[in-house]
Formats: C-alpha cells, structure tokens, sequence
C-alpha cells in the first residue's frame, strides 16, 4: 500500500478546494439572485448555471485526462493519485449540468429529455458522454479495480470517447464564436496525440529489440 504523506494529504485538500470553488462561487450568486433579483448570473441565469458546470465538466476531464502525460514527463508518480478524484469532479459537475439541465431547464418536464435527445444533436452527445461516465465513476475504487482486474483499463479508455463527446457537445452548443470550443478540441488533439505517439514508440522500441 503507497503511504500517504502529510504533503500528499495537504495538496489533496487544496485540489477538493480548488475544485469545488467554481460551485461555491455558482452556488452564492444562485443564491443572490435568489433573494435579491440581482444580475449576479447574467441576463438568463439558467442559461449561466448550465454553462458553467458544463465548462468545468469539460475543464476538469481535461485536466484529469493530463495527468498520465504529465507524469511520464516529470516522472512523478505521485500525480496519479490525483487522478481518479478529477476524474470524480468531472462526474460530479457534469451531473450538476444534466441536473441544471432537467430541473431548470425542462423545468421538471423530464419526459421531454428524451425528445430533445432525438431532436438536438448536441443534447445526443452531451447526454451519452454522461452515460459512459456513469460506469467509470462507480468503478473508480479500488476495490472495483481488483475485482475487474485487466478489464478495469480496458473499460476506462472510454475517457477518451467521452472527451471527444463533451467538446463535440460544446462545439454544437456554441452557434457562433466557436474559439473557445476550438481551444479545448486542440488541448484534447493534443492529449490523445501524446498517447498515440507513446504507444506508437513504445512499438518501435519492443519490435527493434
């Protein structure tokens, strides 16, 4: 069992503070607007609330999809134990944007959800990137991990599609100004390719021995 050391156990709790700011800060305004109808989330607040819990959805699946190539740069282990708990706060804030989504948006009207999958691609996607990361977050113990043994990575490569489907999801959403999307399609082209080239020189490397 790796020890967990009083420096591992302190950068843990500024990654959950860091995390769970954007919902605090989210969580105040909501409740400014709540009480006094200030502007605090903009001319549409729905529209606010959903755009930013998807935002870091997406921000922090790249985030969590940054670790492996991070550490095979740096060397450090360590970063791995950050992974599965980023990878959780993307589960946690893209239920937070389905919810926003259905309770909002919808307005309780869940039946409609599923007119509106058939109806909008961008919903399509959004919600089966969803769907794959149901599974992925109940097999994130470690327990799951010994239980599934060679599966569990075999299963957990669908971070990869599921990345794809949120920036996809993101590009469909955004009608007009698509730079932002654009940043985050290279910023996972980018993640993927430094995979693709590892694999691919790790072939090269077993087949010249």
């Amino acid at each position: 069992m790796t020890k967990t050391t009083p420096r591992i156990i302190a950068a843990k709790t500024l990654v959950h503070a860091l995390a769970l700011t954007p919902l605090a800060i989210l969580s105040w305004q909501f409740f400014d607007v709540w009480q006094t109808g200030s502007d605090a989330l903009g001319a549409d607040p729905v529209a606010e609330i959903e755009h930013r819990t998807g935002l870091w959805a997406l921000r922090l699946l790249m985030v969590a999809l940054a670790i492996t190539p991070l550490r095979q740069l740096t060397g450090k282990a360590v970063l791995l134990r950050f992974r599965r708990m980023l990878g959780l706060y993307a589960f946690f804030y893209a239920t937070l944007h389905l919810s926003a989504y259905l309770a909002l948006d919808l307005r309780g009207y869940w039946t409609q959800i599923f007119e509106e999958i058939v109806k909008r691609p961008y919903i399509t996607v959004g919600f089966t990137a969803w769907l794959l990361l149901v599974p992925l977050a109940i097999t994130s113990t470690q327990g799951w991990m010994r239980r599934l043994g060679r599966r569990w990575g075999q299963l957990h490569k669908l971070v990869y599609a599921i990345g794809v489907l949120a920036v996809l999801h993101f590009w469909w959403l955004v009608k007009s100004d698509i730079r932002e999307p654009l940043l985050y399609a290279g910023i996972l082209a980018a993640l993927l390719g430094w995979r693709a080239w590892k694999k691919i020189s790790l072939r090269r490397t077993a087949t010249a021995r």
